[in-house]
């Protein structure tokens, strides 16, 4: 059997704290499955740079020239997340059999990667790395995720639970990806649509070792809010309910206050009015927000505007094997020389 070609992407954006030791252990990972015999020699790590402000790009750029499994993508500017890692599956589907995704922070344990392999040599296209519990997470980012996935299901929106965008896909898989064309992005949604035959491999991820997170809460909550609204029109549904509902109750009460002018004795109410209006006008607004939303997004699908441009890219380019030979200031000054002047 021929030895595949992996190729292990990572989205990058600020994270000059961590990528040292990132590059380290992942070139020593994909070193060991090589002399093993598990992967094919031209299996790479692509360093993508999602138009980082700090020194990530030159780490990136420096570690290319001395270490041959090591590429970079370089974007124009800062895309987020989502179009980062797609920016680069689709620059390696190509030149590889399989990729798989992991955030540079190496939270995810890289140790199950030779399990994603084997999955992929027994026949799966698509292996999901799932936490098999959530110690690591305060108590209220484990309850809200608990949440957003119970909420996501209840929706009819197809997730894999405690799967973050840790997973291997096949070029097969990756090449179906490409077909969805929407600019709203939500992969932990879009990835089971494939329908290809997938399987999960279940690990615990660690501690950031530094840096800080690149999702805080308000990223997480837009994050969420996109999922639910690229996938499913029930919000705007339960909205309609909502608005009939109140409809048809202020029509009781309607009826209920002229019972009283006519038979009873009334007087002035103007809390129970102004809760009222209040109650109405809100409701209002955030019906109008949310369809509101919802065209928003048909905006952005309409412009199809590019998810990503590249600035510099590294990957399908041969090792520079004429600068074996420099060493110690000679490799620096080509360094200087050869680096780009964005960084």
């Amino acid at each position: 059997m021929n030895q595949q070609i992996l190729t292990i992407v990572v989205p990058c954006y600020n994270e000059e704290e961590v990528l040292p030791n990132t590059i380290h252990q992942l070139d020593k990972l994909i070193t060991n499955f090589i002399n093993d015999g598990l992967i094919s020699s031209r299996s790479k790590i692509l360093f993508v740079d999602d138009g980082s402000a700090d020194r990530t790009w030159s780490i990136i750029y420096k570690a290319s020239l001395h270490n041959e499994h090591v590429r970079g993508l370089k974007l124009a500017k800062n895309v987020g997340h989502q179009n980062a890692l797609l920016a680069g599956l689709f620059t390696a589907k190509d030149a590889s059999d399989c990729i798989v995704s992991i955030d540079a922070d190496l939270q995810d344990d890289i140790k199950v990667i030779q399990e994603f392999i084997n999955k992929f040599q027994a026949g799966y296209e698509i292996v999901y790395g799932v936490r098999e519990k959530r110690n690591t997470d305060t108590l209220f980012k484990r309850k809200t995720a608990e949440w957003f996935y119970k909420l996501m299901k209840k929706l009819g929106i197809e997730l894999i639970y405690n799967h973050a965008d840790y997973r291997l896909m096949s070029k097969r898989a990756i090449e179906e990806l490409q077909r969805f064309e929407e600019a709203n992005l939500f992969l932990r949604g879009i990835v089971p649509l494939i329908g290809f035959k997938s399987t999960s491999v279940f690990y615990d991820r660690k501690e950031r070792l530094a840096g800080q997170t690149k999702y805080p809460l308000k990223k997480m909550v837009s994050f969420a809010f996109d999922g639910i609204t690229s996938f499913s029109v029930i919000p705007i549904r339960f909205v309609l309910s909502i608005g009939l509902v109140t409809f048809f109750v202020s029509f009781l009460f309607s009826i209920y206050f002229l019972f009283l002018k006519f038979f009873g004795t009334t007087q002035t109410g103007w809390t129970s009015l102004i809760t009222s209006i209040w109650l109405i006008g809100g409701l209002q607004l955030i019906a109008i927000g949310l369809v509101g939303e919802y065209i928003g997004k048909i905006y952005k699908e309409t412009k199809r505007r590019p998810k990503y441009i590249v600035d510099i890219d590294s990957y399908n380019l041969p090792f520079p094997q004429h600068l074996n030979h420099l060493e110690g200031e000679a490799m620096y000054n080509y360094e200087l020389r050869q680096l780009p002047e964005t960084t």
